[in-house]
């Protein structure tokens, strides 16, 4: 088993990795968070975000990078 030590650098580059993404998908002008299917209500008063298909996204790509780890 890995030791704790480990498992935390592995999160870290995980965690840096995600923001490199991020950071390059908001420079290659790709909407994430304003995808076809998020849910955006405006009023006077109230305003509702549900980035629903953002989440599916999200989580189909962490499902395949886990599989492909899990793979190795």
């Amino acid at each position: 088993m890995p030791s704790f030590g480990k498992i935390l650098i592995g999160l870290g580059l995980l965690i840096t990795a995600v923001g490199l993404v991020g950071l390059f998908l908001e420079r290659s002008n790709i909407p994430m968070g304003t995808l076809p299917g998020d849910i955006v209500y405006k009023s006077k008063d109230v305003n509702v975000y549900l980035p629903l298909t953002t989440c599916i996204v999200i989580s189909i790509v962490i499902s395949v990078v886990f599989w492909i780890l899990n793979r190795r």
